[in-house]
Protein backbone atom coordinates (compact mmCIF):
# COMPACT_ATOMS: atom_id res chain seq x y z
CA UNK A 1 0.00 0.00 0.00
CA UNK A 2 1.32 3.88 -0.44
CA UNK A 3 0.77 5.67 2.08
CA UNK A 4 1.76 9.29 1.41
CA UNK A 5 1.80 11.70 4.29
CA UNK A 6 3.32 15.15 3.13
CA UNK A 7 1.87 16.77 5.65
CA UNK A 8 -2.28 15.70 4.75
CA UNK A 9 -4.72 18.05 4.27
CA UNK A 10 -2.56 20.70 6.50
CA UNK A 11 0.29 21.07 3.67
CA UNK A 12 -2.69 20.79 0.73
CA UNK A 13 -4.81 22.95 2.88
CA UNK A 14 -1.69 25.42 2.79
CA UNK A 15 -0.91 25.48 -1.01
CA UNK A 16 -4.69 26.31 -1.73
CA UNK A 17 -4.75 29.17 0.61
CA UNK A 18 -1.52 30.85 -0.54
CA UNK A 19 -2.70 30.24 -4.10
CA UNK A 20 -6.61 32.01 -3.66
CA UNK A 21 -6.89 34.92 -5.66
CA UNK A 22 -10.02 36.32 -3.00
CA UNK A 23 -10.61 35.58 0.62
CA UNK A 24 -14.51 36.24 1.06
CA UNK A 25 -16.41 33.28 2.44
CA UNK A 26 -18.49 32.47 -0.92
CA UNK A 27 -14.22 31.40 -2.19
CA UNK A 28 -12.77 30.45 1.20
CA UNK A 29 -15.65 28.33 2.18
CA UNK A 30 -15.74 25.64 -0.12
CA UNK A 31 -11.95 26.34 -0.36
CA UNK A 32 -11.96 24.63 3.80
CA UNK A 33 -14.64 22.06 2.92
CA UNK A 34 -12.47 20.22 -0.39
CA UNK A 35 -9.64 20.16 2.10
CA UNK A 36 -11.76 18.35 4.89
CA UNK A 37 -12.17 21.02 7.77
CA UNK A 38 -15.54 20.58 9.13
CA UNK A 39 -17.89 23.99 10.21
CA UNK A 40 -15.85 25.70 7.76
CA UNK A 41 -18.73 29.09 7.37
CA UNK A 42 -16.56 32.08 7.35
CA UNK A 43 -17.85 35.63 8.21
CA UNK A 44 -15.99 38.54 5.77
CA UNK A 45 -13.42 38.66 8.84
CA UNK A 46 -12.72 35.19 8.84
CA UNK A 47 -11.95 35.44 5.66
CA UNK A 48 -9.59 38.46 5.65
CA UNK A 49 -7.56 37.02 8.43
CA UNK A 50 -7.25 33.62 6.63
CA UNK A 51 -6.10 35.95 3.82
CA UNK A 52 -3.49 37.31 6.23
CA UNK A 53 -2.51 33.69 7.26
CA UNK A 54 -1.61 32.60 3.79
CA UNK A 55 0.79 35.56 3.00
CA UNK A 56 2.58 34.20 6.16
CA UNK A 57 2.43 30.69 4.84
CA UNK A 58 3.52 31.31 1.05
CA UNK A 59 7.06 31.53 1.70
CA UNK A 60 7.45 28.45 2.93
CA UNK A 61 6.72 26.84 -0.70
CA UNK A 62 9.60 26.74 -2.95
CA UNK A 63 12.44 27.69 0.10
CA UNK A 64 15.15 25.94 -1.20
CA UNK A 65 17.36 26.68 2.21
CA UNK A 66 16.58 23.82 4.73
CA UNK A 67 17.39 25.95 7.67
CA UNK A 68 15.20 29.07 6.25
CA UNK A 69 12.31 27.17 6.11
CA UNK A 70 12.14 25.51 9.39
CA UNK A 71 12.38 28.86 11.20
CA UNK A 72 9.62 29.80 8.98
CA UNK A 73 7.60 26.70 10.14
CA UNK A 74 8.47 26.81 13.33
CA UNK A 75 7.62 30.49 13.53
CA UNK A 76 3.84 29.58 12.25
CA UNK A 77 3.80 26.18 14.69
CA UNK A 78 5.01 28.83 17.78
CA UNK A 79 1.54 30.92 16.56
CA UNK A 80 -0.56 28.27 16.55
CA UNK A 81 0.91 26.10 19.81
CA UNK A 82 -1.73 23.66 19.67
CA UNK A 83 -1.34 20.09 21.03
CA UNK A 84 -1.60 17.16 17.93
CA UNK A 85 -4.09 14.07 19.35
CA UNK A 86 -5.43 11.38 16.85
CA UNK A 87 -9.43 11.42 16.31
CA UNK A 88 -11.91 9.06 14.46
CA UNK A 89 -15.05 11.64 14.33
CA UNK A 90 -17.65 11.43 12.37
CA UNK A 91 -16.57 7.71 11.01
CA UNK A 92 -13.41 8.56 10.02
CA UNK A 93 -10.58 6.35 10.79
CA UNK A 94 -8.00 7.37 12.97
CA UNK A 95 -6.06 10.52 11.65
CA UNK A 96 -4.33 13.77 13.24
CA UNK A 97 -5.99 16.30 14.69
CA UNK A 98 -3.52 19.89 15.26
CA UNK A 99 -6.19 22.04 16.50
CA UNK A 100 -8.28 22.22 19.91
CA UNK A 101 -11.28 21.14 20.83
CA UNK A 102 -14.01 23.71 20.20
CA UNK A 103 -11.79 26.28 18.29
CA UNK A 104 -12.86 28.39 15.63
CA UNK A 105 -12.88 27.92 11.78
CA UNK A 106 -9.74 30.21 11.77
CA UNK A 107 -7.95 29.02 14.47
CA UNK A 108 -8.36 25.34 12.83
CA UNK A 109 -7.12 26.25 10.08
CA UNK A 110 -4.19 28.30 11.19
CA UNK A 111 -3.19 24.66 13.69
CA UNK A 112 -4.08 22.62 10.38
CA UNK A 113 -1.87 24.39 8.56
CA UNK A 114 1.25 24.84 10.29
CA UNK A 115 0.82 21.40 11.52
CA UNK A 116 0.42 19.92 7.85
CA UNK A 117 3.61 22.25 6.49
CA UNK A 118 5.65 20.64 9.75
CA UNK A 119 4.99 16.93 8.44
CA UNK A 120 6.07 17.66 5.02
CA UNK A 121 9.17 19.07 6.26
CA UNK A 122 9.95 16.08 8.31
CA UNK A 123 8.80 13.52 6.21
CA UNK A 124 10.23 15.28 3.26
CA UNK A 125 12.83 17.39 4.29
CA UNK A 126 10.81 20.38 2.52
CA UNK A 127 11.63 19.50 -0.70
CA UNK A 128 7.54 18.99 -1.76
CA UNK A 129 6.65 22.29 -0.83
CA UNK A 130 7.35 23.43 -4.35
CA UNK A 131 6.35 26.85 -6.23
CA UNK A 132 6.07 26.53 -10.13
CA UNK A 133 9.41 27.04 -12.03
CA UNK A 134 7.23 28.84 -14.87
CA UNK A 135 8.32 32.40 -15.38
CA UNK A 136 5.78 34.41 -14.05
CA UNK A 137 4.05 31.68 -12.35
CA UNK A 138 3.64 32.10 -8.55
CA UNK A 139 1.53 28.80 -7.89
CA UNK A 140 2.15 26.52 -5.18
CA UNK A 141 2.01 22.98 -4.37
CA UNK A 142 2.65 19.68 -2.39
CA UNK A 143 4.70 17.00 -4.72
CA UNK A 144 2.47 14.06 -4.17
CA UNK A 145 4.47 12.63 -6.80
CA UNK A 146 6.18 9.20 -6.68
CA UNK A 147 9.67 10.24 -7.38
CA UNK A 148 9.23 13.92 -5.74
CA UNK A 149 10.51 15.40 -9.01
CA UNK A 150 7.87 17.88 -9.55
CA UNK A 151 8.80 21.48 -10.73
CA UNK A 152 5.49 22.97 -12.44
CA UNK A 153 1.86 23.28 -10.58
CA UNK A 154 -0.03 22.36 -13.93
CA UNK A 155 0.04 20.75 -17.21
CA UNK A 156 -0.15 23.57 -18.74
CA UNK A 157 2.38 25.24 -17.03
CA UNK A 158 5.14 22.56 -18.25
CA UNK A 159 3.90 22.50 -21.60
CA UNK A 160 4.07 26.47 -21.92
CA UNK A 161 8.13 25.56 -20.58
CA UNK A 162 8.49 22.77 -22.90
CA UNK A 163 7.17 24.40 -25.97
CA UNK A 164 8.48 27.62 -25.47
CA UNK A 165 12.13 25.28 -25.06
CA UNK A 166 11.52 23.61 -27.74
CA UNK A 167 10.89 26.52 -30.10
CA UNK A 168 14.15 28.25 -28.93
CA UNK A 169 15.84 24.91 -29.95
CA UNK A 170 14.45 25.26 -33.17
CA UNK A 171 15.36 28.50 -33.60
CA UNK A 172 18.79 28.39 -33.24
CA UNK A 173 19.03 25.56 -35.49
CA UNK A 174 17.92 27.67 -38.09
CA UNK A 175 20.85 30.25 -37.52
Amino acid sequence: MHFNTYGGNGAALSADLVNAARFTPEVITPLLTRNEMLRAELTPAQADELGRWARRLDPVFGETDVETQLTLVNDLLAITAATPYISTHDGRGPHLHFFAHGADIVARAKDTTAGGLAMAICFSDGRRLGRCDRDGCRTVYVDTSRNGRRRFCSLACANRVNVAAHRARALAQDF
